[in-house]
């Protein structure tokens, strides 16, 4: 038998599926972890024949990784046959969460030190804005959010520039579920509103809170951009510092720790150490 790399493109789909990736990897788990990003893409729920257009791989080939899956618990069967991302998910999703908050910490004391201001790291789990990281400002007036709180989106700067790209019916459709209940009297309680304010963040490339998580709080927001997760950072602080000429100086500075960070993380994902070296 001639050696596989004579072979004409007729391998059989369970030789390509281990077969060493173009980048030195294992096909296999490049193509699993694929397809679990490409169901979190799609809600967490799908069909295998959507699974099969959406990554361009043969059924029998994602049969057998999602079965694989399945047996490991990452991957659940529903009753209808379709496939749901898995419980044993819930716990590497934690303790990632946990890293990305030490690792930003650096950067967020960066913020603190160069605004005065507490600085924040958030992100979108499910519904909600998670805080993941905190590094609090040196004023005796200061912000404080527990790491972990839980907020809904429509009331937060970070929860408007997370949501700021999502389509309009996705975001509609979950103010539907957690509805929009006013923490003060200046929170943005209609979708049409919500909306309208998310395209102002796109304009501007950041997002604002002005009193509408708490009053006598201002706070701004930024994405990290190509975080593995969706991301932002802020930095929040009384009413009276956090002014529109403040504002003026943060925003740039929000971009470029939020890039930095954005650098360290990808340093990290290929053997960095996490801190941009």
């Amino acid at each position: 038998m001639p050696p596989s790399a004579e072979r004409k493109p007729t391998a059989s789909a369970a030789q390509a599926a281990t077969a060493p990736a173009a980048s030195g990897g294992v096909q296999s788990l490049e193509r699993a972890f694929d397809l679990l990003e490409r169901m979190a893409d799609a809600g967490g729920e799908v069909g295998l024949s959507e699974l099969s257009t959406a990554s361009g791989l043969p059924l029998p080939t994602i049969h057998r990784l999602m079965r694989t899956l399945v047996s490991c618990g990452y991957v659940r069967q529903q009753p209808n046959r379709r496939y749901a991302l898995g419980p044993r998910l819930i716990r590497l999703g934690e303790s990632a969460s946990r890293l990305l908050g030490t690792w930003a910490r650096p950067y967020l004391a960066r913020l603190v030190e160069e605004t005065g201001e507490t600085a924040n790291m958030a992100m979108l789990d499910g519904d909600e804005i998670v805080y993941v990281a905190q590094v609090p400002s040196r004023h005796s007036m200061r912000m404080f959010t527990e790491v972990g709180r839980r907020v809904l989106p429509h009331s937060t700067g970070v929860g408007k520039v997370l949501l700021a790209h999502t389509p309009e019916d996705q975001v509609r459709a979950l103010l539907g579920r957690t509805g929009m209940p006013a923490a003060t009297e200046k929170t943005i309680t209609t979708p049409e509103g919500f909306l309208d304010a998310l395209g102002h963040v796109r304009e501007a490339g950041y997002a604002t809170d002005d009193n509408e998580q708490e009053i006598g709080v201002r706070c701004i927001a930024v994405t990290v951009p190509d975080s593995p997760t969706s991301a932002a950072i802020s930095i929040s602080g009384p009413a009276g510092r956090v002014t529109d000429a403040a504002t003026d100086k943060f925003v740039p500075l929000l971009h470029e720790v939020a890039a930095d960070l954005s650098a360290a993380l990808a340093s990290s994902g290929n053997g960095g150490n996490g801190n941009g070296q």
